[in-house]
């Protein structure tokens, strides 16, 4: 595949020339091997503190997840700070947690120093649909006030109403701090803004090998000498470096896109805030810039598509918006997103020259985004918050490449039944 998937966001991106394949032998202080969010967020913090970068990417900017997700700036982790100090322990848990709303900062701050148009756009709401999930979201606002953090509004019934019409819901919680992008237009702004500081990106250019001791790195027609090396590829990294893909699983989501609603779309998302339930196999949906519903759900342990996105996706949203049964759907697609053990990123070094970043695991718009800053600072010097992240412990998926899937599926049955049950 030379394209993007045929997705809303491909069909409306800002940028459609491709850049072109590396050939012939090129230097540069850092290779980043991969240029969705991660890679890119990266490769534009290092130029911007005057390293030269080359970004290799297998297809386009954006290919991956990063140009197909929800588009939802979600705060925090996959797991809550809680859980995540009970596990590394208080020193970690509190830096950790000091960090969970850098991500979605950086977003803002480089569209505006960038002018990058990707309909940027405030307020995340979580949904809960037992009074279960909304003692668990009154438990959420208090652990992230022990943080400090003062921007959330707890929403019973009738407060959802200013924000999502449905009936589907007993409260929810609003994030002030949350919002919604473009994913591609932003990972494509951020990559026209770090060429425009000298980086350059060649894509259509899989990485076929690495060389870890002498941090070189080798397409089908060229190859990158560098000081150092960042492999960013997630759950897109095929065979290049097996040591790292019994860390993560590759996890399919889909989502669907109506055709453009106009008024029915504003009154089903008056205040144009993004929305995520609370399951944990869970729905998320937001108005686009041209008024559509994005709708997204479900998941396939192992990244493949389910036979139709359409018939998977289209009765959970008839689920929260009967209205639209008659709307026509413009376009379905799925990515792949690379799931841990742990359901927490995970960042190293597979050689003292080269640094990884990966498995972000539902979370990915904003902690690419931390990851990446992380990542240029241990290079320009400070590893402090790489050391972090780097020296929390990682586990494997039981079973292997082999058993991990059916395992999973086993995992993810339970908790969707106590869903379901509302235990």
């Amino acid at each position: 595949m030379t394209e993007h998937v045929k997705s809303y966001y491909a069909a409306t991106a800002n940028k459609q020339d491709a850049r072109p394949p590396l050939q012939g032998s090129v230097t540069a202080d850092v290779c980043v091997i991969g240029a969705g969010f991660t890679g890119t967020a990266a490769a534009l913090e290092l130029a911007e503190r005057g390293f030269s970068v080359i970004v290799l990417e297998a297809v386009r900017v954006g290919f991956g997840a990063s140009g197909r997700n929800g588009g939802q700036i979600v705060n925090g982790y996959s797991r809550d700070l809680d859980v995540i100090s009970a596990r590394y322990g208080e020193k970690a848990g509190k830096l950790i947690g000091a960090l969970a709303c850098e991500g979605g900062n950086i977003i803002r701050e480089r569209v505006q120093k960038y002018g990058i148009k990707c309909d940027l756009q405030p307020g995340m709401l979580a949904t809960a649909l037992t009074q279960k999930q909304m003692r668990e979201l009154e438990h959420h606002v208090k652990v992230w006030n022990s943080f400090g953090y003062d921007q959330f509004e707890l929403l019973d019934k009738n407060g959802l109403a200013p924000h999502v019409v449905t009936d589907r819901y007993v409260g929810g919680l609003i994030d002030k701090k949350g919002g919604h992008i473009h994913p591609l237009n932003l990972v494509q702004g951020e990559a026209e803004a770090f060429e425009s500081l000298g980086g350059k990106i060649y894509e259509n250019s899989p990485v076929v090998s690495v060389d870890k001791d002498n941090a070189v790195v080798k397409t089908a027609q060229g190859e990158v000498k560098a000081k150092y090396v960042f492999v960013c590829g997630n759950a897109y990294m095929h065979n290049v470096l097996p040591e790292l893909e019994w860390r993560i699983m590759p996890v399919s989501t889909q989502v669907l896109a109506t055709e453009p609603l106009g008024d029915e779309a504003k009154r089903l998302l008056p205040s144009n805030v993004c929305v995520e339930d609370c399951n944990y196999v869970l729905d998320y949906f937001r108005r686009s810039a041209d008024n559509r519903i994005l709708y997204g759900g479900g998941i396939v342990y192992g990244g493949t598509d389910p036979v139709s996105i359409r018939d998977k996706i289209l009765p959970l949203m008839l689920k929260t918006f009967p209205s639209l049964k008659d709307a026509r759907i413009d376009y379905t697609w799925s990515g792949n997103f690379a799931l841990t053990l742990t359901r927490f990123p995970q960042m190293g070094k597979l050689a003292p020259r080269v640094f990884f970043s990966h498995g972000d695991s539902g979370h990915g718009v904003t902690t690419t985004h931390l990851l990446g800053r992380i990542l240029a600072e241990a290079v320009a010097g400070d590893t402090s918050r790489f050391d972090v992240f780097a020296n929390l412990p990682y586990f494997p998926f039981p079973g292997g490449k082999t058993f991990r899937v059916p395992l999973t599926v086993i995992g993810a049955w339970y908790y969707q039944m106590r869903d379901r049950l509302g235990i």
